[in-house]
């Protein structure tokens, strides 16, 4: 018999209370640090939790973020990492991995976006800025083209050619053709080197 101040009465027999995972808390800290403290505050792992939170939702997910870093090196890395590389990460899902990839694709265009609204390309530093963010992670060379008029204002920025890692073939009579038909005054013209530790040059 089952005296009335006993723990059976406050729930149906063989009932017993859900336990909360205890990455709950933790996923709710981290997004509140992202709110307050921004991007900065977190550690490249932190911040790929955050984007696998919505993709994997009741998984701890920190494990798998850093994994991913430590494969690839860098969030950056990570994010540009081709998906079949991206599946030799076990436990990461075919969804995780389509919203890694659209996240990179949003920040290409974020970075496209940026620049092109500014239009005059005022410093260097804008540019190198803008092409390690389109380049600096592709797995084969590109010869890109910024195409200017005459008070540098961007016309446009064109992908010429894309080799093998280390070799891009290159045709001037080409990239003038295209100038002529944009009616360009100047031009930019950058290439990368997956292969060299300072992988872009820009003339």
């Amino acid at each position: 018999m089952t005296k009335s101040g006993d723990k059976a009465d406050a729930r149906p027999s063989g009932m017993e209370e859900a336990a909360v995972p205890h990455y709950h808390g933790h996923r709710q800290r981290l997004r509140e640090r992202f709110m307050e403290a921004g991007a900065a505050a977190l550690a490249d792992y932190e911040l790929m939790e955050l984007l696998l939170f919505r993709s994997i939702p009741r998984r701890d997910v920190k494990p798998l973020a850093k994994a991913l870093i430590e494969r690839h090196g860098s969030f950056a890395e990570a994010l540009a990492a081709r998906p079949e590389r991206l599946r030799e990460i076990p436990g990461l899902t075919e969804g995780a991995i389509i919203d890694l990839k659209v996240t990179e694709a949003a920040a290409r265009r974020l970075a496209r976006g940026a620049i092109e609204k500014r239009m005059v390309l005022s410093s260097f530093s804008m540019v190198t800025d803008y092409c390690r963010t389109a380049m600096a992670y592709a797995e084969r060379e590109e010869f890109r083209v910024l195409f200017l008029d005459k008070k540098n204002a961007l016309i446009a920025d064109e992908v010429q050619g894309v080799g093998t890692v280390d070799h891009t073939p290159v045709y001037p009579r080409e990239v003038v053709r295209r100038a002529l038909e944009l009616g360009a005054s100047a031009l930019i013209l950058a290439h990368d080197n997956p292969s060299d530790p300072n992988p872009i040059e820009i003339m």
